[in-house]
């Protein structure tokens, strides 16, 4: 009886520690061992079942193990070299928009996670690695201030007129990506996303988006949420980049309906590759097998089919076209898996068709290349922007002598000024600077929308 109330009491320890036990099926068991035996049993079964539940929405192997194999040194290359180009933009379009284009560098620090500088990496000598971009100079204060070089600021006027030549063509791809989705229209801010790649000016939120009212208009659902629409359906953009180059197709073809397409796609293998052998025959019959069309309606395919992925992949080639790199961040691309009918596990599908796309694991995020649109680690065609993003990169870096800090006493401009910066310096001394590093990565796009919204 003794041994039956000490089971008992144990069976309630096991309740309260959040086991799932039920304590009358336990009294008949008199013997000691056998009750832990019953309870190591179930416990085991419990632990593998939450196991179980837990690797099933995991890969089975980490992306960096899968595509050890498959790396390409060239495009690896391109990888870090628009990593370094995003750093100094970032920086660039922060001074920009300031009241004077000057910022303290302790205010900087809010933007570590932008810039990916993490600690103990200090901000001012990021900045001295580009002394042909930025400048830095102390106050009388002994405050450091960082701010643009004339040669910066006639490279911001340069891409301003770029951004507005191009503004027609970001139309008709951001009217192509609400198109292919299912419902023809997208959430706002998972499109500010792809504001870089697509060349969207900083306040394409703000008056942008006003100025194509036939094209496309903003909506508020529901949820509160802003969403693009469409307005009109046009079925000369309905033509994917493949048709075009294919098969020759021009957006003449006003009559032109989407639907099943038979194309091959383009296919760059690593020159280390030696599998070719083994998956010859699948890469064949993959690439003979017909498909939907990213502009047709695909609610009705069903899920984890061949024709569903190679839509899917369909669907990747159209996006990495439109984009001024052909390349994108992979967490943009699975922001828009339901929306444009593409599967969960994004990642697998383009490491599994290597020789389409390119994953490159450098950094924090991955990136996602056409292979096609590369050779070696250079575009094949550079539109405009991309030319003024490498003049940017080629003003980048620092090889020469450190050079000392200025302060404002050193030049006579500046003493006019230093009353006024130092009534801006105390201003911001009042205001609080801290900011926590878990901002996303679009933090500054979406302050710099909403104080073009305010001004508006």
């Amino acid at each position: 009886m003794f041994m039956a109330v000490r089971i008992a009491n144990s069976s309630k320890a096991l309740v309260s520690n959040g086991y799932n036990v039920n304590s009358s099926r336990h009294l008949p068991f008199f013997c000691l061992n056998e009750f832990a035996n019953y309870v190591c049993r179930h416990r085991f079964v419990d632990l593998w079942s939450s196991w179980s539940q837990i690797r099933s929405m995991t890969s089975s192997k980490r992306v960096q193990d899968r595509s050890r194999l498959k790396r390409v040194q060239a495009l690896e290359i391109a990888t870090e070299k628009w990593k370094v180009a995003y750093k100094v933009l970032f920086l660039i379009e922060t001074l920009k928009q300031e009241p004077e284009m000057i910022i303290p560098v302790r205010n900087l620090e809010q933007y570590r996670r932008q810039i990916n500088l993490p600690k103990p990496h200090k901000i001012a000598d990021f900045i001295r690695k580009s002394p042909k971009l930025f400048e830095l100079y102390k106050d009388q204060r002994g405050i450091l201030w960082c701010g643009m070089t004339k040669q910066a600021e006639d490279l911001m006027e340069e891409e301003e007129t770029i951004i507005e030549q191009h503004a027609d063509k970001a139309a008709e791809y951001v009217t192509r990506f609400l198109m292919m989705s299912v419902n023809k229209r997208l959430p706002v801010d998972k499109i500010a996303h792809f504001r870089r790649d697509f060349g969207l000016p900083i306040d394409f939120r703000a008056k942008w988006v006003n100025d194509y009212p036939e094209l496309f208009k903003l909506v508020k659902c529901e949820d509160e949420r802003e969403y693009l629409e469409l307005v009109s359906w046009n079925p000369a953009w309905a033509i994917t980049e493949l048709e075009k180059k294919l098969m020759g197709v021009t957006e003449s073809t006003a009559t032109h309906t989407p639907g099943l397409l038979s194309l091959p796609f383009p296919l760059k293998f690593p020159s280390n590759y030696k599998k070719m052998y083994r998956y010859g025959g699948k890469i064949d019959h993959f690439q003979k097998r017909s498909y939907l069309s990213p502009y047709a309606d695909a609610r009705e395919l069903k899920a984890g089919s061949l024709e569903f992925d190679k839509r899917a992949v369909a669907v990747m080639h159209e996006l990495l076209n439109f984009t001024m790199e052909k390349r994108l961040v992979t967490d943009h691309l699975t922001h828009f898996r339901r929306e444009l009918v593409m599967p969960q596990k994004l990642m697998r599908l383009l490491l599994k068709h290597v020789g389409i796309f390119y994953v490159s694991e450098r950094g924090k995020r991955f990136s996602v290349f056409l292979t096609e649109a590369y050779e070696g680690p250079e575009l094949i065609d550079k539109c405009p922007l991309v030319l003024w993003k490498e003049k940017v990169l080629s003003l980048a870096g620092y090889r020469g002598k450190r050079k000392r800090i200025k302060t404002f006493d050193d030049t006579s401009e500046m003493e006019d000024n230093s009353l006024a910066l130092a009534e801006y310096d105390s201003e911001q001394d009042m205001e609080d600077t801290d900011c926590s590093e878990e901002a996303a990565l679009d933090a500054n796009t979406t302050e710099m929308e909403t104080r073009d919204l305010v001004s508006g």
